[in-house]
């Protein structure tokens, strides 16, 4: 697992052809001897830049762009040529760039997709090419050993929905944040696109569509596809991990459950969204001073994300308690458009991937009404979490009822973007007379607490907080499966690193600007659960600093080694 960082490595592209491959390009930076060595003397500007200077120049070109979606566009295109000097962009403006690269821009992007398309990147994989598969994907693997593959069919991006071949932009977002926040190497990842078609009748429509334009493959045909994928990636590249981006709500699940146990496999909306959400759920009861199975959680919207939180909640329970899986579910309350999930529903009222544990029974609920203020008002919950997109939800009413049985509830409004949030945190504060401990899907600033000089700083439950963590840690260990596990001690790590731990008024996650030292030490808990469970490779050293230092070395930097020209080199 070696890095582009070495001091030095051998390259054997000349010219045109190293200046055209974003891999080992270094632009102006290039040094005197190798533009002696590799034919660039006259092709580039005389004066030597460092890379600092490179950033400070891409930087200003980058603010002179008027709009997000042309700053994007900026950065896809600076990626397409150089990249450490995108990647060391980044790291140099993190947080005023993510929201560029991806959540909200990176939607805006992929909705046009084919508009605004000028170089392809990754692999994009469609049903009538089905039989050249295996030729494409060793095309787009060739000579490469992959840690890593994002894979998405499209079918639920971003909050936009179905965007056929546009889904090469979230995995390849994807993939860039692998990078920038765990230290991925970009060359040994890949973006992929299931493009199975689209129920997008806007993009049918239009005429400058790329994708495959038919109606969205569904039932036997689409899962021997996935399955042809899958397989391929086993045979070919039977290490790296596979994670799956934004699929539908009749897939994400099921294709998880399918193959979870047969490959190293991660969702990030299921999964990562289960993981950052225990993380901040673990650092609040660190303050109430409570213990998670003794929590009464109300989860609003049973999507992928609501199930995949109340799954990894419900794990956790088990994993950290004498609680049985049925006592554990017993803990929640999920509802949906329709109220509570309870068994009395009709049958098409209740999705086929919704366990029955977590559906309510008729005995101990009765005929009652089931909104959630009357939910709240009979369960009495400590933590309430939306995913439901319903903006405004938690209304007034919900919050003081909450405050009623509980001293300081945990209310989670994650739905994103803003504008569908459950409530505002400035609203909930007041609401909850500054009680309220609280984390959003989206960035909000403090919030006023009502007769103090002080601020609540709100907590932004961003899946960027871990999965680059969870699935590095993952690589290092080289196992089989990413397991529950390994999962759970992620967020444990994540959920010790939060000031709110030191200063109850602080946030119940680390600020979002030290991602890239927070992944690494959720990497590093992943790597040691998977050591003391017997799953990681014979390759990880035996001891715990030496596996420190050990996976240090492994992560990729914005930095640009010395090249030496070879022809049995890199190409």
């Amino acid at each position: 697992m070696t890095t582009t960082s070495q001091k030095t490595i051998k390259v054997a592209l000349r010219g045109p052809a190293l200046l055209n491959n974003p891999r080992f390009n270094k632009g102006s930076a290039f040094t005197r001897k190798e533009r002696d060595d590799f034919g660039l003397r006259g092709r580039l500007p005389y004066a030597v830049d460092t890379l600092q200077e490179q950033v400070d120049r891409a930087y200003q070109q980058y603010q002179a762009r008027s709009s997000d979606i042309l700053r994007n566009s900026f950065l896809q295109s600076l990626k397409a040529q150089n990249w450490t000097l995108f990647y060391a962009l980044l790291s140099a403006h993190l947080e005023e760039l993510f929201p560029i690269i991806y959540t909200p821009t990176e939607a805006d992007a992929i909705a046009n997709y084919s508009h605004l398309f000028r170089r392809s990147e990754g692999l994009y994989l469609s049903p009538p090419l089905t039989d050249t598969m295996e030729e494409d994907f060793l095309d787009a693997c060739e000579g490469r050993e992959l840690e890593l593959i994002v894979v998405s069919d499209a079918e639920a991006i971003l909050g936009i929905g179905d965007q056929g071949s546009g889904g090469i932009g979230i995995s390849a977002a994807k993939a860039v944040i692998y990078t920038l926040a765990a230290g991925v190497d970009p060359a040994k990842a890949l973006a992929v696109t299931l493009d199975v078609g689209t129920n997008n009748q806007d993009l049918l429509d239009d005429p400058l569509y790329m994708g495959y334009r038919e109606k969205r493959l569904r039932g036997q045909g689409y899962d021997e596809f996935v399955d042809k994928f899958v397989a391929l990636v086993k045979k070919h590249q039977p290490k790296c991990l596979l994670h799956f981006e934004d699929f539908g709500v009749s897939n994400a699940q099921r294709l998880l459950a399918k193959y979870r146990d047969e490959h190293s496999i991660f969702n990030d909306d299921i999964q990562g969204t289960g993981a950052v959400t225990l993380a901040a759920l673990q650092a609040a009861i660190s303050v109430t001073r409570t213990n998670i199975e003794d929590q009464r959680i109300v989860i609003y919207g049973a999507g992928s994300a609501g199930l995949g939180i109340a799954r990894q909640l419900r794990d956790a329970i088990v994993l950290s308690s004498s609680c049985s899986e049925a006592e554990a579910a017993s803990r929640f309350y999920l509802l949906d458009k329709h109220g509570l999930l309870k068994r009395s529903l009709p049958e098409d009222q209740i999705r086929p991937e919704i366990e029955s544990s977590l559906i309510r029974s008729e005995e101990d609920w009765g005929d009652g009404e089931t909104g959630l203020l009357e939910v709240i008002k009979k369960v009495k919950p400590t933590v309430l979490i939306g995913t439901s997109t319903h903006p405004k939800a938690f209304t007034e009413e919900v919050v003081k009822e909450m405050c009623k049985h509980v001293d300081r509830p945990i209310i989670f409004p994650l739905s994103n973007p803003t504008r569908l949030c459950e409530v505002h945190p400035k609203d909930a504060n007041e609401w909850s007379g500054g009680k309220a401990l609280m984390a959003t899907g989206s960035p909000f600033p403090p919030v006023d607490i009502p007769g103090s000089e002080k601020k609540y700083v709100v907590a932004e439950c961003n899946n960027a907080m871990i999965y680059p963590g969870l699935g590095f840690g993952t690589i290092l260990s080289q196992s089989k499966a990413m397991t529950p596990d390994m999962i759970v001690a992620g967020a444990k790590r994540l959920s010790e690193l939060a000031p709110a731990l030191k200063d109850p008024d602080q946030a119940l996650l680390p600020p979002f600007g030290d991602i890239g030292d927070i992944n690494f030490e959720i990497a590093l808990a992943v790597l040691e659960q998977a050591v003391q469970d017997g799953d990681a490779s014979s390759e990880v050293p035996k001891g715990k600093e030496e596996r420190r230092n050990w996976a240090k070395g492994r992560r990729w930097t914005a930095v640009y080694p010395e090249y030496e020209y070879d022809e049995g080199g890199y190409k």
